[in-house]
């Protein structure tokens, strides 16, 4: 099987209000998240490819539409990176010319946590 990804960032601000009192992610702060889009493949395009990355340019647009330099719970109820990798993968199924080669979608908040979302074909 081949497997390609694109990653794409944004920056935005959240707060999880259903957390504890006291706990820091209950107040208001900011991540640089970057989105990777997972394709894959059992056979390579006529042009060896699994897809042309270009075909992944309405998610950079989506992103800056949508999420870059906004509040997240302004668009997402509890905007957890889990819920964000849901909604994403969501929005590449319905949405990406590619998106029957669509495996998962991982979101980070930092350069050491992510979560990822997909699903089983």
């Amino acid at each position: 099987m081949y497997v390609i990804a694109k990653r794409f960032a944004f920056s935005a601000s959240h707060r999880l209000d259903l957390l504890p009192e006291g706990h820091p992610c209950r107040r208001d702060h900011g991540h640089n998240y970057v989105v990777e889009i997972r394709l894959t493949a059992q056979e390579l395009d006529p042009y060896g490819f699994v897809a042309d990355f270009s075909e992944l340019t309405p998610v950079r647009d989506h992103l800056a539409d949508t999420y870059d330099h906004r509040c997240l719970n302004d668009v997402l109820e509890q905007p957890t990176c889990e819920r964000l990798a849901r909604r994403l993968y969501r929005w590449c199924s319905d949405n990406l010319p590619v998106a029957h080669l669509l495996r998962a979608v991982r979101v980070s908040e930092t350069p050491s946590t992510w979560a990822e979302y997909r699903e089983e074909p």
